[in-house]
């Protein structure tokens, strides 16, 4: 089990209700299918951005980074990117996840919790 977060771009929702709603729309259009489409510009920086400081899962040995599957650029397709935490890591990677979401101004959604963050 682990911890999902997704992050896409566009317009910020204006509650969680709406988030959660653009989130099942996203999901269902560019994950659900089979047909997944390369992931857009701003969502490989920021899995790039993720990973500048986390190794991806399938590349270490030595090391234990947060994502519970990989590679993370996976989870990608166009405007979405949805990835897994391990729950011991849960707090700390998401709360990164979430600043560097920001930051590149996209939306980040917590899954478990159904609700936008910040």
């Amino acid at each position: 089990m682990s911890y999902d977060l997704a992050v896409w771009e566009g317009d910020r929702p204006t509650n969680d209700k709406a988030a959660g709603k653009a989130f099942s729309d996203l999901y269902d259009r560019y994950l659900e299918g089979e047909a997944k489409e390369p992931p857009a510009e701003r969502i490989t920086a920021y899995v790039a951005a993720l990973l500048g400081r986390w190794c991806d899962i399938t590349e270490t040995e030595d090391e234990t980074p947060p994502w519970s599957v990989g590679p993370l650029i996976d989870g990608a397709s166009d405007p979405l990117v949805y990835f897994g935490l391990a729950w011991d890591r849960a707090e700390e990677a998401s709360t990164f996840a979430a600043a560097v979401a920001d930051s590149m101004g996209l939306i980040c959604f917590d899954v478990q919790q159904d609700r936008l963050i910040p």
